[in-house]
């Protein structure tokens, strides 16, 4: 694929019709004198021309896009354009990322005290949704592939136990793909399910173009989903915090379209930005056009010989060829580092040196965010100065690791791999440890106690420890582990884990 490629009639065409782009552009062209917010009024080059480039696209949605009275509609032509193309029932654009997304759905699956089956991969959002709707979650540990040592979602047998153990629960969540590219069989996920009188929610973040092209998996509601979050900031051409909620509504009787609403607008913000909800339009529009889906099936094809090239110099790249079908996303870059012995942070300082920074990076693995945009050009500089820069670094020799070796303990290095196989015991529910006096205690030293604080490798944001949980051995090693080897760790109240604190005895 070629630059050209991506500036042809087809997807152009296609984006410029977009009802939100189409408001956007008039609004822009326009040149009103606004006396509306944004109080820059995209008059802010006058007092730099640096902040005039970064303001100048800032067009709100109350007075921008549609007038402050929401007379034309724009926007809700726009989600329901999104519903029909999805399959869903009822569906809204969140400027507020997934993580408002994923905060209205736990408001409106239940009701405080109510028990919802959760997958233990599932988002910081997620987990703080809970303490916000007083939901109790039931954790469910997600498999993990025996060669490459990373999650691969939630399976059936793991979900038929938990629904049978807990007939009171109300809702099963869980997040497909993972952060690694892969999926649980999410059919069978939605059969046992809805056998059990529960709607699945599906926090598909990393999946907003899945089900477009014939070589990718479907999405969750093509699967038989309920309800599905997904960004369309990662893969699509969209602004960060760009997400859409969507949902069946139909299938329980308990869920209609108010509750929806009055959940998605308990955390939505009153002041949208329209240029982030236009480009979602534009994301919609493009995967509508016979241009979006020939788009993922080239890129599929770029990253299958990107998968090639480095597999033949020594790196480990799982593919969707590792995986039952559907099981793995085509356009997800997975780079293991440890098959070299060559460690992923340091490589990761190099890669930011060259102007290359990565969407994630541990010990062992690199992830570079892929998205349509891509073309072969960038994708040959991305792999020949990562081939450049392994050549070049000191090899690890502690990072080698036999073929046979137990992925969880000693191969993957991320410390979210074991917090998704191994659930401590929960005490407390998220939401009465978040309120719990607390205290800080150096972290050997509260093994045993009820952890009161998040604590997350991030990226991905997934929490190895939890408001509520028991802090165990096992996560105070894998959280040292990953700080050690120059991993990020976000949410604590102390990032250096020198402490963490705990619920007061």
């Amino acid at each position: 694929m070629t630059d050209a490629d991506q500036t042809d009639a087809g997807p152009a065409a296609a984006i410029e019709r977009a009802p939100l782009v189409t408001a956007w552009r008039t609004f822009v062209e326009s040149g009103p004198a606004s006396f509306t917010i944004p109080g820059h009024k995209r008059l802010a080059g006058s007092l730099s021309p640096t902040l005039g480039q970064i303001l100048d696209a800032d067009v709100p949605l109350y007075g921008g896009l549609d007038t402050v009275k929401l007379d034309s509609g724009v926007l809700a032509r726009a989600e329901s354009a999104a519903a029909a193309l999805w399959g869903a029932d009822w569906c809204r654009f969140s400027t507020g990322g997934s993580t408002h997304a994923n905060q209205a759905v736990t408001l409106a699956v239940g009701r405080p005290g109510d028990t919802v089956l959760v997958a233990r991969t599932a988002h910081r959002s997620t987990l703080l949704g809970l303490v916000l709707a007083g939901l109790i979650p039931v954790w469910l540990p997600v498999d993990l592939d025996p060669r490459w040592g990373i999650p691969t979602g939630l399976s059936p047998v793991t979900l038929r136990a938990a629904v049978a153990s807990h007939p009171e629960a109300v809702a099963v969540l869980c997040v497909e793909p993972g952060y690694l590219g892969t999926l649980a069989p999410v059919g069978e996920l939605a059969e046992i399910a809805h056998g059990a009188g529960l709607p699945l929610i599906v926090d598909q973040a990393w999946g907003a173009h899945l089900g477009f092209h014939p070589d990718y998996p479907r999405h969750a509601l093509q699967q038989g989903a309920d309800v599905l979050v997904t960004s369309a900031h990662k893969a699509l051409p969209a602004f960060s915090q760009a997400s859409m909620l969507m949902t069946r509504i139909g299938r329980f009787g308990r869920f209609d379209a108010g509750r929806w609403e009055r959940a998605f607008e308990a955390g939505n913000t009153t002041s949208p930005s329209g240029a982030i909800l236009a480009s979602i339009d534009a994301s919609r529009a493009l995967l509508a056009d016979p241009a979006g889906p020939a788009m993922l099936g080239r890129l599929a094809e770029l990253l299958s010989g990107v998968r090639d090239s480095l597999r033949a110099s020594g790196f480990g790249a799982p593919g969707p060829e590792d995986f039952a079908p559907g099981r793995f996303d085509p356009a997800k870059l997975v780079i293991r580092t440890d098959p070299i012995g060559r460690s992923g942070v340091e490589l990761e300082s190099g890669l930011i040196r060259a102007g290359l920074p990565v969407e994630m990076a541990d010990r062992d693995t690199i992830v570079p965010m892929i998205g349509l945009v891509d073309t072969r050009q960038t994708l040959h500089r991305f792999v020949e100065t990562l081939l450049r820069l392994a050549e070049s670094s000191h090899r690890r020799d502690d990072l080698t690791q036999p073929e046979t070796a137990d992925p969880v303990v000693t191969g993957s290095g991320t410390p979210w791999s074991v917090a998704a196989a191994l659930l401590p015991p929960a005490p407390m529910t998220p939401r009465a440890a978040f309120f719990a006096p607390r205290e800080a205690l150096p972290l050997d030293a509260a093994v045993g106690r009820i952890c009161a604080e998040v604590v997350a490798p991030y990226p991905p944001g997934i929490p190895v420890l939890v408001p509520g949980e028991e802090i165990t051995t096992e996560s105070v090693t894998a959280l040292m582990s990953a700080r050690a080897a120059g991993t990020r760790i976000a949410y604590a109240a102390d990032p250096a884990l020198r402490t963490v604190e705990v619920v007061t005895q």
